[in-house]
């Protein structure tokens, strides 16, 4: 069984009893033209004609007066360089623009990171979370926390025993000195379940590809999407008697908005996130997303080349700097070690269409990018999501992400096979996908590095594979019972295909 392909592909919003299906999906809008090369000096930039470009040069300095002269000379204007990691953020309207300054002394390399002008295309949404009904929610608050001491809805989150959470919550519930960064759609800190362990000083507006600090801009409006907060929710909910648990709800957590209103992670702000981590003390960033409009970047693409070494660097860079960098494995149920894929959703802010991709010269980024914590999903039943994506040495770990509950139905009390998170707004509801299992792996690195405060980047993913509970594969893995095998996985109990290392543990993260 193949999931269908939604654009907002790291998270599905799938009501219970039916199958998977996408959360957000996007109409593509009008593609962008190139004009034909012209041998005079290219027309200004306007708004409704540029594009933006990364530029990647030596890291370390600022751009070199022959490359700046350049940059002005194709009809470039910076937008901001971020010296550190040798990348430039540039908008021009002139359709040459890459291919000309590639050529100059200095530039390693130059790409479009969109195929639509600025602003991104118009597009609509499709499908919303699953919001906690009324009289759930209601029913929830007048029992307040239980004897144990849990939150009302802690009862409803199956996925936290499934990582043994709740007894990790026992011994710790992580550091105030540990910040997790949510790099999404951004975050509503007034929701009651986040404000006790918001972190504004490690908050920032990335979309336009450079910080904007201004208070609150993290925040995600009333028409953008609610992923961001949702995430949020699931590492760092506090334990605090009014709604549901975080996996880690004694840390910090961070927003990082990369999304822009339309729904689309472009290169630009993406690396802005990741350096914006590295110089802000964050310990652990989730990326639940991929960066657009290229599902796959193909490294023998010029353009999809640079945008693949621009968010390289930046997720490097803060990993360098103490970060571990977290990401969502993908929604499509595709074999990510197979010869090849088709993939039908790129360029996906233009007009997409059917190219055959070989996934390992052709990169999902940051999943695919070296050092990333690549997440699997799980249902309620323990096996792989029918939607999850998987692949032997490429899915590094599993974590609950959710599934159909006609495939995987929780044990009571719990009654949806999705995942419960914050809403903004002072919500919950339920969600699914990868987008949901990444930030579960998130808040156990984040256990982690509360256990072992003084533990590097690789130190954490060491203990976080080593403490993971190996999960043998699921063989025949026929999910929706129709008699036909869904997914093939691959690899020995303790590293397979499907679950990488096995399922992530909380418990072990805070007695280890």
């Amino acid at each position: 069984m193949t999931a269908p392909h939604p654009r907002h592909r790291r998270a599905l919003a799938i009501p219970a009893g039916l199958a998977v299906a996408a959360s957000l999906a996007f109409l593509p809008g009008t593609p962008a033209t190139a004009a034909p090369a012209a041998e005079a000096a290219p027309a200004a930039a306007t708004d409704g004609t540029s594009l933006s470009y990364v530029v990647n040069v030596a890291p370390g300095h600022r751009p070199s007066a022959t490359v700046r002269r350049a940059i002005a000379k194709a009809g470039g204007t910076i937008v901001t360089s971020y010296d550190r990691i040798g990348v430039i953020v540039v908008h021009s309207a002139n359709p040459d623009f890459a291919k000309t300054v590639r050529k100059t002394r200095g530039v390693q390399s130059a790409g479009a990171t969109r195929t639509a002008p600025l602003p991104s295309a118009a597009t609509t949404d499709t499908g919303a979370p699953k919001v906690l009904s009324g009289e759930d929610l209601a029913a929830a608050k007048a029992a307040g926390p239980s004897a144990e001491g849990k939150d009302p809805l802690e009862p409803l989150q199956w996925d936290l025993p499934a990582i043994k959470a709740d007894k990790a919550h026992e011994k710790s519930l992580g550091s105030k000195k540990v910040t997790v960064a949510v790099i999404d759609t951004g975050v509503d800190d007034t929701h009651p379940d986040l404000a006790p362990n918001f972190d504004r000083d490690a908050s920032v507006n990335c979309v336009a590809g450079k910080p904007d600090t201004t208070d609150g801009a993290w925040r995600p409006s009333a028409a953008e999407s609610p992923h961001g907060t949702h995430v949020a929710g699931e590492i760092a909910a506090a334990k605090n008697g009014v709604g549901m648990t975080g996996v880690a709800p004694g840390v910090k957590v961070a927003g990082i908005k990369v999304s822009n209103p339309d729904g689309f992670f472009y290169t630009e702000a993406v690396v802005c996130g990741f350096v914006w981590a590295a110089e802000h003390g964050v310990d652990v960033t989730n990326n639940s997303y991929y960066t657009d409009p290229w599902y796959f970047n193909c490294k023998n693409d010029p353009d999809q080349k640079a945008l693949v070494e621009a968010v390289s660097r930046a997720s490097r860079y803060a990993e360098k700097k103490g970060a571990v960098n977290v990401a969502a494995a993908g929604n499509e149920n595709y074999d990510l070690t197979s010869d090849e894929i088709t993939d039908p959703s790129s360029p996906n802010d233009t007009t997409p269409g059917d190219r055959v991709v070989d996934p390992s010269e052709c990169l999902d980024i940051p999943t695919q990018l070296p050092g990333v914590v690549t997440v699997a999903a799980t249902g309620a039943k323990g096996l792989k999501s029918s939607f999850s994506n998987y692949g032997r040495g490429i899915v590094d770990i599993a974590a609950p992400g959710g599934d159909s509950t006609a495939y995987q139905t929780p044990d009571a009390p719990a009654t949806s096979g999705l995942i419960l998170g914050t809403l903004p707004g002072g919500e919950w509801g339920y969600m699914a996908g990868t987008s949901m299992a990444s930030p579960h792996v998130a808040g156990v690195a984040a256990l982690i590095k509360s256990t072992h405060p003084h533990a590097s980047p690789a130190l954490v993913k060491a203990l976080l594979y080593a403490q993971a509970d190996a999960t043998a594969c699921t063989d025949p893995y026929d999910i929706d019972g129709d008699g036909k095998v869904d997914a093939v996985c691959e690899g020995p109990k303790n590293r397979n295909g499907f679950y990488g290392w096995g399922m992530a543990d909380a418990l072990d993260a805070v007695r280890r």
